[in-house]
């Protein structure tokens, strides 16, 4: 299992737009992400508009993959763009900065 965590900007004027929208992720957009092998997924946003994304999936690659390739995912990416800071012409869920783990409680407690 890899454990994914990852940052976007949302622009300030635009935070409570962008909480608003995820009240009620479309039904279709949240399936698609499910398919594509992601789970445990959480937003996590700051004040000053740090969104930290975290998800678990057995294989990244293949998850980022299945959501480029998914026609239910490209309205709500392109739609969602509007509300992120420095996104050079990228979709949002390609444009992300990941974040390397350097600790994980559960890995060092069981490691021999």
């Amino acid at each position: 299992m890899q454990r994914v965590c990852f940052t976007l900007r949302v622009k300030p004027e635009l935070i409570d737009e962008y909480v608003a929208r995820h009240e009620q992720v479309w039904p279709e957009m949240l399936a698609a992400i499910a398919d594509s092998g992601r789970r445990n997924y959480s937003l996590f946003l700051a004040e000053d508009g740090l969104l930290v994304g975290y998800y678990e999936t057995d294989d990244d690659d293949a998850s980022r993959r299945a959501l480029a390739e998914d026609p239910r995912t490209e309205q709500w990416e392109r739609e969602a763009a509007q509300y992120f800071e420095e996104l050079p012409g990228k979709r949002p869920d390609q444009a992300a900065t990941q974040l390397r783990e350097v600790f994980n409680l559960e890995a060092q407690l069981t490691s021999d």
